[in-house]
């Protein structure tokens, strides 16, 4: 039944990770600190690392994009990109890997990457086959758990979070800048998608985002998967919706309730306003959620 729901939204996010429309899209830049840049386009928002070590990228966005996200980067720095790291295998965030790999970038991520990008792939939900990536789009470095690296004065940790967005996510924290690059289990000021199929778990989003709440001051700068740059605020008030949310449809399956019958009594219906006007319709992300968490 979820397939059948996600597939009828095709103006959504998910269905624009399959045609990456890029005409008249515009590459938007925020300066984060001395060092540290977000970029925003079409696809997930991409951090960008410059000084005399080079540039490292934090995604890249679709293939289409490249030129123009390169465009960006020298508006910034002169360097060459020398390092991708990619949050996880989607190829909203992962579809550039190709052209700056080609260009001698070193694409950085966790295991599962390589594995999702190196074979063919399903997301069941869209009920869309995604064929692996070419070769020169793998992770050539990968890491199963945690990874720290020192470059243009940045201690970057780069933090595995199992089954959460999907089953290879990362989280970047820029100890120095005070930054944090949360990829897609932070959906800013919308309901997020989680890929089941790939992984992926309600419980282990709330835990990424515990995760980043406990590094996190009232200082930090947070780039969210998707959205505008946050704040911990923004952050904590995502947290007690998810986290609400799951507290209600646990209290209904206690019950013996059904995936329909919980859907009648809309336990949504107090957050829709605020948190679904995003990617996710507010049915499809219930419907999520619940499969979900009636299979734990």
């Amino acid at each position: 039944m979820i397939r059948k729901m996600l597939m009828s939204f095709t103006g959504l996010m998910l269905m624009s990770m399959c045609i990456a429309q890029t005409e008249d899209v515009q590459i938007t830049s925020t300066k984060l600190s001395e060092t540290l840049s977000m970029l925003q386009g079409r696809g997930g928002n991409i951090g960008v690392l410059t000084g005399a070590d080079g540039v490292i990228l934090i995604d890249d966005q679709y293939a289409p994009m490249s030129a123009r996200i390169l465009d960006a980067v020298e508006a910034i720095s002169k360097e060459p990109v020398r390092f991708v790291i990619n949050t996880h295998w989607h190829s909203d965030h992962t579809g550039g890997n190709e052209n700056f790999g080609g260009k001698g970038a070193l694409i950085v991520a966790h295991d599962n990457v390589r594995r999702r990008l190196s074979t063919d792939q399903v997301i069941k939900a869209l009920g869309r086959p995604v064929p692996a990536a070419p070769e020169q789009a793998w992770p050539v470095i990968t890491f199963s758990q945690n990874l720290t690296m020192h470059l243009n004065g940045e201690e970057i940790r780069i933090l595995h979070q199992p089954r959460a967005h999907t089953d290879g996510d990362a989280i970047l924290y820029f100890v120095n800048s005070n930054v944090i690059h949360a990829g897609d289990v932070f959906f800013n000021g919308m309901y997020p998608f989680i890929d089941t199929s790939t992984g992926g778990s309600l419980n282990g989003v709330i835990g990424a985002v515990e995760r980043i709440l406990a590094l996190a001051d009232d200082n930090t700068r947070i780039i969210p998967g998707h959205g505008p740059l946050a704040d911990k605020s923004d952050l904590v008030a995502y947290h007690a919706m998810l986290t609400t949310v799951r507290e209600r449809i646990i209290a209904y399956l206690n019950q013996g309730m059904t995936a329909t019958g919980i859907e009648i009594r809309d336990p949504l219906k107090d957050f829709n306003k605020k948190w679904g006007q995003g990617f996710m319709r507010p049915d499809v992300w219930l419907r999520i959620a619940i499969e979900d968490l009636a299979e734990k």
